[in-house]
């Protein structure tokens, strides 16, 4: 899904010119993106977490020339947690193994 798509539906779903919808999208998603740069952490109830969280230096090693190691010095990333209802949604789609059981 893209944002396109996003602005497309809830348009649809709410009667909005999709004009004003996607201006609020971008408006939401400029906000949740400042507010990480900045270090903060951002929690959405029923959705999930976004936070900068700092990598440990490590050794890696380069395909091409595997006997040279390469030093990865510590960065900042951007973690994401999905909330408890969004984790059990997309725990739904694990495909069931043949042979196994479902529980009643």
């Amino acid at each position: 899904m893209t944002k396109r798509d996003l602005v497309v539906r809830i348009s649809e779903e709410t009667g909005l010119v999709q004009q004003d919808v996607l201006t609020v999208i971008q408006k939401t998603l400029d906000y949740i993106a400042g507010a990480v740069a900045k270090g903060t952490k951002v929690e959405l109830r029923n959705f999930g977490v976004f936070e900068v969280k700092i990598r440990k230096a490590r050794v890696g090693r380069n395909p091409n020339s595997p006997a040279a190691d390469v030093r990865i010095p510590p960065r900042a990333v951007v973690k994401f947690k999905p909330g408890k209802e969004m984790r059990e949604t997309v725990l739904m789609l694990t495909p069931k193994e043949e042979g196994q059981r479902t529980q009643p």
